[in-house]
């Protein structure tokens, strides 16, 4: 699958006057897989603000040196751009003035806020979300006046780590479409984007910062308010693909979740096979839980090279076909002869689905069946998922057998939008698969895009 979402955020306290150095630089790798294009650290300590930041994986960009800093409080961030590409001037947390601050989401309504600040005097020097939040918690003196203020202006998702002077602060838009948890124990408290964070650093996860609300730590003590009224909409592909199977987000085990998924799955669309095998990684658990329930064998019929980086944005078929082969490479003997069905989680443009079902036939298998485990993604997101225009989305233009003869499948079923929300058990954004916005610029936003 071809999804990217921007960015992983998190934010350490220390009580005991520890340097957090350590605890963000173990976050950040458990949190690279949301964001493979540049990773950065605001460090505070002696009253000042040091910054550390480059592009690339988490484990080339900083050094011995940077590891030995000493600060007392600290942000850190791994990204994806949404739009276009990461340069050295994008690389977060944004800085400025006694503030830092990473995010997680986007904000559609950017331009008109840059406007807005520009008259006020403030310079831009990137393009990420993050700098207008930075600028309008300077802006305001009072921190909860602030932080009203960019709840009530900011349109779409925006999940905060921020120090603000001599405070860490965390807060997340009134629909918490992005995730945030906290937890504690004796000599820290941190905030991320998911519990994996909390747990490499052997923090007790407390639970969720909720939609509107504000968590602010000073004097080594925490404390919640409730700036807006929450309205969740928490995004289904967190559950479905961001996340790592191990966090738990929102209250809901992301692994759970998807056995859930892969069982209500099996129950709308049988099959009655010979193997059940994953597209890797992230389909794993779903698959099994089909296989479970429906007596076939499951097994790795499809193996990643895990050396291979980002090979999405190919010219041509043939190059888009290669960047398949590269990636995935069937097992013969367990596929030939075989009737297949391929669990996966999502169907975007559906050129990759197309190629690996090709794969598997040319393996020999004598029949595929694709079964995905999220209802088809009929409509763009501008929440903080990279998924393309109306007219680059399959399912927009398809009905499902008409995609399934694309593929190449056997058939080709996808979990009903009741199941996903019987199994996900929260309320969720369904929006990339209803075209039902909840924000009213961006719905004035997605009538313009079609």
């Amino acid at each position: 699958m071809d999804i990217r979402e921007e960015c992983g955020v998190v934010g350490v306290y220390s009580k005991t006057g520890k340097s957090v150095v350590p605890l963000l630089y173990k976050a950040l790798f458990a949190l690279q897989h949301r964001g493979q294009d540049a990773a950065g650290m605001a460090i505070y300590g002696e009253e000042r603000i040091i910054e550390r930041k480059g592009l690339g994986l988490v484990d080339s960009i900083f050094k011995k040196e940077d590891l030995e800093l000493d600060g007392t409080m600290g942000v850190g961030h791994t990204r994806y751009p949404t739009i276009g590409k990461c340069t050295e001037a994008d690389v977060a947390p944004s800085v400025y003035d006694g503030i830092a601050v990473s995010h997680n989401g986007h904000v559609p309504n950017y331009e008109d806020l840059k406007k807005e600040l520009g008259k006020a005097g403030y310079k831009f020097h990137s393009t990420v979300d993050s700098e207008p939040i930075a600028y309008y918690l300077h802006k305001e003196k009072d921190l909860e006046t602030a932080v009203k203020m960019i709840m009530d202006k900011f349109e779409g998702a925006f999940s905060e780590a921020a120090i603000y002077h001599d405070k860490l602060i965390g807060f997340r838009d009134h629909h918490a479409i992005r995730p945030l948890v906290w937890g504690e124990n004796k000599d820290f408290f941190m905030f991320a984007s998911e519990s994996v964070a909390l747990d490499i650093n052997s923090i007790e996860h407390k639970g969720d910062i909720h939609g509107g609300e504000l968590l602010i730590i000073e004097d080594g003590r925490l404390r919640r308010e409730q700036i807006k009224q929450a309205e969740p909409h928490y995004c289904m592909f967190e559950y479905v693909y961001f996340s790592r199977p191990d966090s738990v987000i929102n209250g809901r085990s992301v692994m759970n979740v998807r056995r859930l998924l892969g069982e209500e799955l099996a129950n709308e669309s049988p099959v009655k096979a010979d193997i059940i095998i994953p597209v890797p990684d992230t389909s794993r658990t779903a698959a099994m839980a089909y296989a479970k329930a429906t007596g076939a064998e499951y097994d790795e019929g499809l193996i990643k090279n895990r050396y291979v980086g980002r090979t999405f944005i190919m010219p041509s078929q043939e190059k888009r076909r290669e960047a398949v082969r590269l990636k995935l490479n069937p097992v013969k003997e367990l596929v030939a002869d075989k009737i297949v069905v391929l669990i996966d989680d999502s169907i975007v443009r559906g050129t990759t689905m197309k190629e690996i079902v090709g794969l598997l036939k040319d393996a020999g298998a004598k029949e595929v069946h694709v079964r995905i485990t999220s209802p088809p993604i009929k409509a763009p997101c501008f929440y903080g998922v990279d998924i393309p225009t109306f007219k680059e989305l399959i399912a927009n233009k398809k009905s499902v057998e008409e995609i399934g003869k694309f593929l190449g499948a056997d058939s080709l079923a996808y979990l009903s939008l009741d199941g996903l929300k019987k199994s996900l058990g929260v309320p969720i954004c369904d929006a990339c698969l209803t075209g039902n916005y909840h924000t009213d610029y961006v719905k004035k936003l997605a009538e313009e895009a079609k």
